[in-house]
């Protein structure tokens, strides 16, 4: 169990919003300390970027002279953007170097279908807002960056605000029960070390326990049924003052999985954060299916029960972003891809290390388990 449950006096940290650093306060409001910096986040962006670079080194023709090596160093970094805002592989490789968790998506491995009382805590986002959600003494806090203090969620209500976030659009990862967080403070004297060693640390955010509980108290939730308890989300601010939701995706050169949900941007994060590239074997691409009487069917809605968001990157369209049915074949995906192409042969990798497509092409996408993928496009 994390937290110190049963405990009298426990200290709760929570970091409010800063500029566009709503990734370090949500990782830093679960683990309950100021343990990440823009900084350190940006020594595991650097990493990241490293090993997709000599993998690209590595596995395509022409090595850093290849067309797609070389338009990978001009887009820039795909893990922080312009303005400081790091994707999830960034904080999910921090958690996993720093305490060793993982953060399994919600939707992996049937977590959805667990009870959600039984989680240690939760990190969720949409588009480029983060913010956590911590099981501390024994109940559930939720620790929103863009919230004045952190507000109680009761057992009663944890699995309708889970659903309520998720069917809102929202992208969820839980820390399992069987995974430990770092104990929370318990005890002025505790806050007062913890306080004091945090370097740059923002006064007022150490809140104990017993206020936050204590109607009319200074420290009190002052959360009621007529307030939307999620309407801040996705309201951070970038470096600049303005909105973390960009105008138009044209604004700035985003990252491959700037704004995405977590089935986007998780597969290509996990193994590029564990696996060193020169260790990965090229993979011949096989013979294409026929596509002559595949048809693409239309774009489900947003929301659309059994839809799922998959990226491309292609030659004429580095960064294209669109919906599918589980229930499709990978043979539309091979016949979007060709169409938007013009008609053009394309080698489409997904995957990290990058794997051939067109072995897949019979299979569903649900089947293929590709829903959130990055797949990339190269002509032939």
């Amino acid at each position: 169990m994390s937290g110190s449950n049963g405990s009298s006096d426990v200290w709760i940290y929570h970091e409010k919003q800063e500029s566009l650093l709503c990734g370090q306060h949500s990782l830093n409001n679960l683990v309950q300390y100021c343990e990440f910096t823009p900084d350190t986040l940006a020594i595991f962006a650097h990493e990241l970027d490293e090993l997709e670079l000599n993998f690209m080194a590595e596995n395509n023709e022409g090595g850093v002279k290849s067309k797609d090596y070389l338009e990978r160093v001009n887009e820039g970094s795909g893990n922080v953007d312009p303005h400081g805002n790091f994707s999830i592989q960034v904080l999910r490789r921090a958690l996993q170097k720093r305490y060793g968790l993982e953060l399994p998506s919600l939707k992996e491995e049937g977590y959805a279908k667990k009870e959600p009382t039984t989680m240690e805590g939760f990190i969720c986002n949409k588009h480029s807002h983060w913010f956590a959600i911590r099981k501390i003494n024994g109940r559930y806090w939720n620790l929103n960056s863009t919230k004045d203090r952190p507000e109680l969620i009761s057992y009663f209500d944890m699995a309708t605000e889970l659903k309520e976030i998720v069917a809102a659009g929202y992208s969820v990862f839980v820390v399992p029960p069987e995974k430990t967080l770092p104990p929370a403070c318990t005890g002025a004297k505790e806050m007062q070390q913890r306080k004091a060693a945090i370097r740059g640390g923002v006064e007022g955010n150490w809140w104990r326990e017993a206020d936050l509980l204590t109607p009319g108290a200074a420290g009190a939730n002052n959360k009621n049924g007529s307030q939307d308890p999620w309407k801040n989300v996705g309201s951070g601010m970038r470096l600049d003052g303005k909105s973390t939701v960009p105008e138009s995706p044209l604004n700035w050169r985003q990252p491959a999985t700037h704004g995405m949900s977590e089935e986007e941007q998780l597969q290509f994060a996990v193994a590029a954060s564990l696996e060193s590239p020169k260790k990965i074997a090229k993979t011949e691409p096989a013979a294409g299916p026929d596509l002559a009487n595949v048809t693409v069917p239309p774009e489900p809605a947003a929301g659309t029960a059994g839809s799922v968001r998959i990226q491309f990157r292609l030659p004429s369209k580095p960064r294209v972003v669109r919906r599918f049915m589980e229930t499709d074949s990978v043979a539309v995906i091979l016949k979007y891809c060709t169409d938007m192409e013009g008609g053009k042969s394309l080698d489409l990798l997904y995957g990290f290390p990058p794997k051939d497509l067109k072995p897949l092409a019979e299979q569903t996408i649900g089947d293929a388990k590709l829903a959130g993928e990055s797949i990339q496009g190269r002509a032939v």
